[in-house]
């Protein structure tokens, strides 16, 4: 199947819904239809569709209309330096090109947003290759050259239709997108509300002022957020938030510090929250902590409940996981490995790499976690990020958490440094008053962890440092404690 059957199936059967507001541009799903077939018409033999701008009409639009002429949608990231984009523009090219920047280049056709959904349409059926791929996404790259994630219609048409159901939206029903387009999130919140039935509005620059004007003006019932933009929001509240229309928040992107999240519960307590945990590698969500969990575990007095605060859920229905350890073993409940997963929707592919999944269909996200006896997974970090003391592995996660049980601490990253003695020890970015000294902190980790958890040196900061997706850039607060 092709993903622009989503948007056929929503033309044909509820066209005079609105399916889209950006700014004063509003339109409906059968105006979707007419405009992604423009986008079609204008991609000509062996070019795929790129999108280079802020959300607008024209990257839905891009998206099912790259998918309807049979070729792959890659959407990159306007944030990048010229270098960079350059850098990326090479590998994607020959391209149509659905821009607002200046861009030329070899191989560059070259359209404006505003422009590409007029014209004469593309006729006929979108086409069904089977493993035909849809699109191709650059990881965020914070530690090295970005790869170029494929996903193909297979693995995206399984996700909608294990997490998703037709029409299931009501009329009235509207989903605050600010997520980038060249986010696996963005990707996804197009596809799904698509399929759903549900009105996009879009939020192309992010202010927590920004945001909640507009779910108020629109009535907005759904929103997706990273965890950085849920604390500005609650930061920006100062206690109180006027959100009637607002139904549903899910999150992701990065780990949710648990005082935000129980935070923005208590903002907002008629608000159902769902923790999504995914890749881009996996087609986004493979893991959900659903509202009736949250619930359960803000209302709970037992420990171990309540930290399923600070987890990601368990796997949604269509997905298998397993956490290994180094020898490839299962792990055991509370035991850290590294995390598999394994379903249809996982491509686990990457462009000019190929397949990394391995013979029985795994892939190694990379990341490192455990499960606890319920089956709820913990995410403590990635495993690139492990600290090697003394040839002791220690995660950076179970330090930031322990830090974060002190109410003073507002954000906090533990990484490695150099150590003379231990070849590496640990080291601590904090947000945090200076009233709380050193040792106070580095008494509470020895107090609830072994010495060798005990920060060598802290570091304060006004703020850390994330991208825009809401993923901490530790390799940013390596480089500040290198310096």
């Amino acid at each position: 199947m092709n993903i622009h059957l989503l948007l056929q199936m929503a033309s044909e059967a509820m066209g005079h819904r609105e399916a889209i507001l950006c700014g004063d541009k509003r339109m409906s799903f059968e105006e979707l239809g007419e405009a992604a077939k423009s986008v079609a018409a204008k991609v000509q033999p062996g070019e795929k569709v790129a999108y280079l701008a802020e959300g607008h009409p024209a990257f839905p639009a891009a998206l099912f209309g790259a998918a309807l002429a049979g070729t792959p949608f890659v959407s990159l990231n306007y944030r990048l330096s010229r270098e960079q984009l350059d850098a990326q523009i090479a590998r994607v090219t020959p391209a149509q090109f659905i821009t607002d920047t200046d861009v030329t280049g070899e191989g560059m056709t070259v359209s404006l947003p505003e422009t590409v959904m007029q014209g004469e349409p593309l006729l006929g059926e979108a086409p069904d290759e089977d493993g035909a791929v849809a699109v191709e996404l650059f990881t965020s790259g914070t530690t090295g050259e970005p790869k170029s994630a494929v996903l193909r219609h297979s693995n995206l048409m399984a996700y909608i239709f294990g997490t998703v159901e037709f029409m299931s939206a009501e009329e009235d029903e509207a989903a605050l997108l600010t997520v980038p387009p060249y986010h696996i999130a963005g990707i996804a919140a197009v596809l799904s509300s698509t399929y759903a039935g549900r009105r996009m509005v879009m939020l192309p620059s992010f202010t927590a002022e920004g945001w909640v004007a507009l779910a108020q003006k629109e009535n907005v019932t759904n929103a997706f957020l990273v965890p950085t933009m849920l604390q500005r929001i609650v930061d920006a509240a100062d206690g109180s938030l006027d959100l009637p229309s607002l139904r549903n928040i899910a999150y992701g992107g990065g780990k949710m510090p648990r005082a935000t999240i129980e935070a923005a519960m208590a903002l907002l307590p008629h608000v159902n929250f769902t923790n999504a945990y995914g890749l881009t590698e996996t087609s986004a969500t493979i893991c959900m902590l659903g509202p009736d969990a949250h619930r359960e575990a803000f209302a709970s007095d037992d420990p171990a409940i309540r930290r399923r605060l600070s987890s990601a859920g368990i796997p949604i229905p269509s997905i298998e996981l397993q956490v290994r350890n180094e020898d490839g073993d299962v792990c055991g409940a509370e035991e850290t490995g590294l995390v598999y997963v394994r379903g249809d929707q996982v491509s686990g592919e990457y462009k000019g790499l190929g397949s990394q999944l391995d013979s029985d269909g795994w892939f190694l996200t990379k990341d490192r976690g455990f499960v606890d006896v319920d089956g709820y997974l913990f995410i403590d970090g990635r495993a690139d990020d492990v600290i090697v003391r003394g040839g002791e592995n220690i995660s950076p996660g179970e330090i930031e958490d322990v830090l974060r049980s002190h109410a003073a601490v507002k954000d906090v990253a533990a990484i490695a440094v150099a150590d003379t003695e231990w070849g590496e020890a640990v080291g601590v970015a904090i947000v945090c008053p200076s009233s709380v000294d050193d040792a106070e902190l580095c008494e509470l980790v020895r107090a609830n962890l072994r010495s060798s958890r005990v920060p060598s040196v802290i570091k304060r900061m006004d703020e850390l440092p994330y991208n825009e997706t809401g993923k901490l850039l530790r390799r940013v607060i390596r480089d500040s404690f290198a310096q």
